[in-house]
């Protein structure tokens, strides 16, 4: 890439972009004029499926395979992102796993793999970005709902890694706070994707709305992050569940 273009070009990073809520952020950043790098662990066709359909939308996008328990894999991918499109504008983290089970079953290397990925694979991510971000740029990541309250037995390990998630916003929003660079939270109630697709009946009846959601509604906030109207926010999280933690 020209040093003309990466001085107009906006790139955006979004980790955990290959499907769901991630793949959702990836095409409505490439619809907001950005050129996306994403990352995916496992499913190379799905992450090519993203990229094909941002290139059908005349948008530039990057699939990277790297999994975010690994730390030389985030900083690779950072690396790969800035090396193909240029600085970096905004960072979204959305990589994450979920596992369930009670405190008297839940097994160490569960518990591990969890805080790897939902704690330290987003704070490191972060970090990784950082020194290669224009200034007033954009970090959101993903969390969860379950951070302001966990409404099921066995979710404890996955909602105290999305509490973390929101605590850890806060400090890294004061430590960018000098370069303009906003960092911000999404808390995403039950939302349809693969990953709940067996769920929706009964997640249905537990939403004061009485649906659930739809990953471009995420990406519709993401998009409102990243814009220069959202430039006096930060350090927030924002619950977007149709009411389920009220």
């Amino acid at each position: 890439m020209s040093s003309e273009r990466a001085a107009e070009q906006k790139t955006a990073l979004v980790f955990g972009g290959s499907r769901g809520i991630g793949a959702a952020a990836a095409l409505r950043l490439a619809k907001d004029g950005f050129t996306v790098a994403l990352t995916y662990v496992s499913q190379p066709d799905k992450a090519e499926k993203v990229v094909a359909e941002i290139e059908a939308l005349g948008g530039h996008a990057l699939d990277i395979q790297a999994d975010s328990a690994d730390p030389g894999a985030i900083r690779a991918a950072v690396v790969r992102t800035v090396e193909r499109f240029g600085p970096i504008d905004a960072v979204v983290v959305n990589a994450g796993i979920i596992r369930v089970g009670g405190i008297e079953t839940f097994k160490l290397e569960d518990l591990d793999r969890m805080l790897a990925v939902n704690v330290r694979g987003v704070y490191l991510s972060i970090q990784a970005a950082v020194p290669h971000m224009r200034d007033s740029g954009r970090v959101i990541t993903v969390g969860s709902n379950t951070a302001v309250r966990s409404s099921n037995s066995g979710t404890c390990v996955y909602a105290m890694t999305k509490a973390a998630v929101a605590t850890m916003v806060k400090g890294i929003a004061l430590d960018l706070a000098p370069r303009r660079i906003t960092v911000n939270n999404i808390q995403p109630g039950p939302i349809e994707t693969d990953m709940t697709a067996a769920m929706i009946p009964r997640l249905t009846e537990m939403v004061p709305l009485h649906r659930v959601g739809q990953p471009a509604e995420i990406a519709a906030l993401v998009s409102y992050l990243v814009s220069e109207e959202a430039g006096y926010m930060t350090g927030a999280s924002l619950t977007i569940d149709g009411g389920f933690v009220l």
